[in-house]
């Protein structure tokens, strides 16, 4: 009796400790029935960041990405459709992306809060698809694009039950290091950073002479 109260503790946790308890219906439902919102696996993904010593790297590239293009696009209410303005946003995204063969992306969709949930929550992934595939037309492996998922209407920038396009958008992001390429292992730092350091490496001398040595000669004592 003790053990079964025990296993049921165990579940009431586990559902208090994910929203809407997926992690629980994940194992009762049908498989497949939950769309991955970005979250599942976060904890193991961050552990391996941490022991690898990728975190850091990835957090640093993160903040690079976000600071030098526009991880951002909108689309029209009730629409996946990729508009020029977000092709353009998307161009610039995959130029720094292919400067970066190693590095990860998750792309995220999200829309605004008209319509049902589900709905929602279907149409920001067929957004962060679009995102996906016009990426992986600009050259970019389709490889390194991994695991989009939809918030749906549930991470609003405006919060608003009524049409707000700047909620109806996709979130580009750096995500981890390619599983394959060299990391930090057995001290030696990301290939992505040591390659931008030796690149950006300038020497300097730091040896003076005075006037006598550079004249070739003897000065007056």
């Amino acid at each position: 009796m003790k053990r079964y109260l025990a296993i049921s503790g165990l579940f009431v946790t586990v559902a208090c400790a994910s929203p809407d308890g997926d992690v629980v219906r994940s194992y009762f439902g049908e498989a497949g029935s939950l769309v991955d919102n970005g979250a599942f696996g976060d904890a193991s993904m961050n552990n391996h960041l941490v022991m690898t010593g990728e975190r850091s790297y990835v957090f640093d590239l993160a903040n690079r990405f976000a600071s030098e293009v526009d991880s951002t696009v909108n689309f029209s209410f009730d629409s996946d459709v990729l508009d020029a303005g977000a092709r353009d946003t998307l161009r610039e995204q995959a130029h720094w992306i292919r400067q970066f063969p190693e590095v990860r992306f998750r792309v995220y969709g999200h829309t605004d809060a008209v319509g049902p949930e589900a709905y929602n929550k279907s149409l920001g992934l067929r957004r962060a698809q679009a995102v996906v595939r016009y990426l992986a037309s600009q050259g970019v492996g389709r490889d390194r694009l991994e695991a989009v998922a939809s918030f749906g209407e549930t991470q609003p920038l405006i919060v608003t039950q009524g049409r707000e396009r700047r909620n109806r958008r996709t979130v580009t992001e750096v995500s981890g290091f390619v599983g394959s390429h060299p990391i930090v292992m057995d001290g030696k730092y990301a290939e992505v950073v040591y390659r931008e350091y030796v690149e950006s490496a300038t020497w300097e001398s730091t040896v003076t002479l005075d006037a006598e040595t550079a004249g070739g000669g003897s000065g007056e004592q």
